[in-house]
């Protein structure tokens, strides 16, 4: 598979998952609830397990440091990968971390919107420049 190829698929992948999230974030305020299980220990360790994967996963497959939208894939990958060994590593971190997100939520939810519609955008109809 090219390269541009993978990138369109990745770009599948991480602009339906950012548009879903975002979305649930904006509308149900889903993000409210996820930073309130940071307290659980377990909870953080598990879910940065999945991270650790899901950015390895894409840092495996996609470690394309080009100057066009493709490297926001990379991006994605790397800071995911580095985000589940934070949480399996320092969980207690991640809490404090969350909490600051409390206020904010509503500009985490817009920005991840965004970003999901523009890699969906990329994979459907994009170019090789940035828009």
């Amino acid at each position: 598979m090219e390269s541009y190829d993978l990138s369109v698929k990745f770009a599948q992948l991480w602009g339906g998952f950012y548009t879903v999230f975002g979305a649930l974030f904006l509308i149900t305020g889903q993000l409210g609830r996820t930073i309130e299980m940071t307290e659980d220990r377990s909870f953080v360790i598990s879910t940065g397990y999945t991270s650790f994967f899901l950015g390895l996963a894409t840092i495996v497959w996609h470690n394309i440091w080009v100057a066009d939208w493709r490297v926001l894939i990379t991006i994605l990958g790397w800071s995911t990968f580095i985000k589940g060994i934070q949480k399996i590593g320092f969980p207690d971190h991640i809490r404090r971390q969350a909490q600051r997100f409390k206020s904010e939520q509503i500009y985490s939810g817009v920005f991840l919107f965004a970003m999901g519609g523009y890699l969906l955008w990329m994979s459907l109809f994009g170019s090789s420049q940035w828009i």
